[in-house]
């Protein structure tokens, strides 16, 4: 496919990362701190891209990005990146790494705490764009982190909050979907589902951007039957190409802002205990979110359910349950391990999440706690 321009630099073929070399030069960039997890590095991918250049062999590695990215994970791998001379951020792997990444590069430049960048502390306005480049390497077609403007970080307090800015989006993606080819069926239909969600939140957004709108129903057409596919055979390429896609046009469309299925999954990201996958939460609650929307939303849910091949009138929230059995992926809350306490507590931090604010039908603290009972109980 080659060189697209929307938001940001993206190089979208098999293959592509034969270009990091070329795409580092371009931004100026020598030294880069590799930003990575122990999975990936587990799985080859972070030596298969390292081999791509012989100047990388020499380029420090900080693979300790947990499940969802810390503060302290941030501080740690942005000591390394001064401590190391570097002057840009390669981030590899799945949306926690390439968030991390992000953080690195504002943390790199700006003075602590982090919390005083948090969108919904006031930070957006406090974000210079003064910051390291960042090339992100996607390994998981889900996120859409890599033309995001957000990145997603737990705070010392547990808190699970946004970092957002145009400056934070990635000043070059590498999507390549050859990397995704050994990617297991659980997690191609976790993040899978986390790339449906981003489509189908950000098209029942009610802010106005038809062209973001139009991007997030190509996502969602080419997402519902690949997903399945590559559920099936992780070695379906065409399937694995429509997958990256999907997700990538998923990042394009976060300009319209979420709703409250990702209130809900970040505010539940930040437990401490057994941490929970974005993904599957986001599969788990949206069919209960969508219920919710329904009569806030009629005109928009008819184009989605053309975009996702369904008949007029059609349930959206049973055809989302019905791919997520497909897929599966767990029905309730309850069989992740989340309690009916946890939800309560969570329910102020959801509330104030930024991506409440863009739900497809007004929220708020009780229309939340109703939602977390029913994906907690799954009726």
């Amino acid at each position: 496919m080659g060189l697209i321009t929307y938001l940001t630099r993206i190089q979208f073929e098999r293959g592509a990362i034969r270009l990091i070399p070329e795409e580092l030069a371009l931004l100026g960039a020598r030294r880069p701190l590799i930003v990575t997890d122990r999975g990936v590095v587990a799985a080859g991918l972070v030596a298969r891209i390292v081999a791509t250049h012989a100047a990388l062999a020499e380029a420090p590695v900080f693979d300790a990005t947990p499940e969802n990215p810390t503060e302290a994970a941030v501080l740690a791998a942005r000591d390394l990146f001064r401590a190391r001379g570097c002057d840009a951020v390669l981030a590899i792997g799945g949306g926690s790494p390439l968030d991390l990444a992000k953080g690195v590069a504002l943390m790199a430049t700006h003075a602590e705490p982090l919390s005083h960048y948090a969108a919904v502390l006031g930070g957006l306005p406090r974000i210079r764009a003064d910051q390291p480049p960042v090339l992100a390497v996607p390994t998981t077609a889900g996120t859409g982190s890599e033309v995001g403007r957000a990145a997603l970080i737990t705070l010392a307090d547990g808190r699970k909050l946004g970092f957002i800015a145009p400056s934070l989006i990635p000043n070059v993606a590498i999507c390549d979907p050859d990397l995704t080819l050994g990617l297991p069926p659980h997690l191609t239909a976790a993040t899978g589902m986390d790339a449906v969600t981003h489509c189908i939140e950000t098209y029942l957004s009610p802010r106005d951007n038809p062209p973001a709108e139009a991007i997030a129903l190509d996502g969602l057409k080419r997402a519902i039957p690949a997903l399945r596919r590559a559920y099936r055979d992780g070695h379906d390429i065409p399937a694995r190409e429509a997958m990256m896609m999907a997700a990538l046009e998923g990042g394009m469309t976060f300009q319209k802002g979420l709703g409250a299925v990702h209130s809900m999954s970040h505010a539940l990201g930040g437990r401490k205990m057994q941490p929970l996958h974005h993904g599957t939460l986001n599969a788990v609650i949206l069919p209960h979110v969508l219920r919710f929307n329904a009569p806030a939303c009629e005109a928009k849910y008819a184009a989605l359910r053309e975009a996702m091949g369904l008949a007029p009138g059609a349930d959206l929230a049973e055809a989302v349950e019905a791919l997520n059995r497909d897929l599966g992926l767990p029905r309730t809350l309850a069989e992740m391990g989340v309690t009916a306490e946890e939800c309560e507590a969570l329910v102020p931090w959801a509330v104030e999440d930024h991506s409440t604010a863009t739900n497809g039908r007004p929220v708020g603290a009780e229309e939340l706690r109703r939602l977390f009972a029913a994906a907690l109980r799954g009726s």
